[in-house]
């Protein structure tokens, strides 16, 4: 992996001498994000963005055009598979409509390198190339858990009578535990939890802060679930049209990103205790509860990806579990 990154390195710099010595004109992408800029999500894409336009300069450049106030975040997946923009920043549970392969991507217990190593990565990007138009560039959000956030306490693994806030990620999970559910948009969920219309919702270790929803926060149940899947996906029919050293601009950019991945025990670490002081308590299932609460989550999200996906579901479990 190491001698990889060298060479690529190696790669970027020798076609920059290069296309400074012939002229080569220089390609300029347009990138999107389905995170408001700044954020917890956001901010891998933006160093990612940084290091592309420091390392490429006279061989590629990226305009950043910005987040939700640019694109509705579940618009970006068709923008990037039409070309409307060049290069997207998005979760799978964005473009799930379009890919249905992609709700396997959380349930992944595989790094992201794991995955290039042992094939993952080459079948995922398959799948992105037929369906999204896209080249499966990077990965970011590795060892970045989901948590259910409450209002209200429990002491196992059963949230009936509770009404949670879901996305399409835990839908089936909680589900599967009898909560009730309710989908908004994120803008939406503060003024549910201050009015009492939700108990709790679903959201990652890290990002709460950004939304202000710890002041309506009391109760965080460990452990964390799936992961975060946030993917840098570029337009099939654009990349082809890169040149080989353009090309490697951004190959080089992308594992450095996905190695900045193991700064997240460290950030999640940071959160946990931030929360604390924030006054969020901690339920830590644990025996027979705990062993409940896994379970469900892997056989509730394999089991759905095996009814959208059938064909493709057990490989895909192969080469993302382990």
């Amino acid at each position: 992996m190491f001698l990889r990154r060298m060479a690529l390195a190696a790669v970027a710099t020798l076609a920059a001498s290069a296309a400074a010595t012939v002229g080569a004109q220089e390609a300029t992408l347009r990138a999107v994000n389905s995170f408001q800029e700044g954020t917890a999500f956001a901010k891998p894409f933006e160093e990612f963005l940084e290091k592309v336009n420091a390392d490429g300069k006279g061989i590629i450049k990226v305009t950043y055009i910005g987040g939700p106030k640019a694109m509705p975040p579940f618009e970006v997946g068709n923008a990037v598979k039409s070309g409307v923009v060049d290069i997207g920043n998005v979760t799978s549970a964005f473009y799930t409509n379009l890919m249905p392969e992609a709700e396997a991507l959380k349930l992944a217990t595989r790094t992201i390198q794991e995955q290039r190593q042992n094939g993952a990565w080459d079948y995922l990007n398959k799948l992105h190339n037929e369906k999204l138009n896209a080249y499966y560039l990077a990965r970011t959000g590795d060892g970045v858990p989901f948590h259910l956030y409450l209002n209200k306490p429990i002491d196992k693994a059963d949230l009936k009578g509770l009404t949670i806030r879901v996305t399409p990620i835990y839908r089936a999970f909680f589900t599967e535990l009898g909560a009730n559910l309710v989908q908004t948009a994120p803008g939406e969920v503060y003024t549910a939890l201050e009015r009492g219309v939700v108990d709790g919702y679903g959201w990652p270790i890290q990002g709460i802060f950004d939304l202000g929803w710890q002041e309506k926060t009391k109760y965080r149940v460990d452990p964390g679930f799936y992961q975060v899947d946030v993917n840098i996906l570029v337009n099939l029919d654009r990349w082809k049209k890169l040149t080989d050293a353009q090309r490697a601009v951004l190959e080089n950019a992308a594992r450095w990103v996905e190695e900045r991945n193991a700064r997240n025990a460290g950030i999640n670490a940071a959160e946990v205790k931030r929360q604390g002081e924030a006054g969020i308590k901690a339920i830590a299932l644990s025996g027979a509860e705990l062993a409940k609460w896994n379970k469900t989550a892997q056989d509730a999200g394999w089991a759905y990806v095996k009814k959208i996906a059938p064909e493709r579901a057990d490989e895909m479990r192969r080469l993302l579990t382990k």
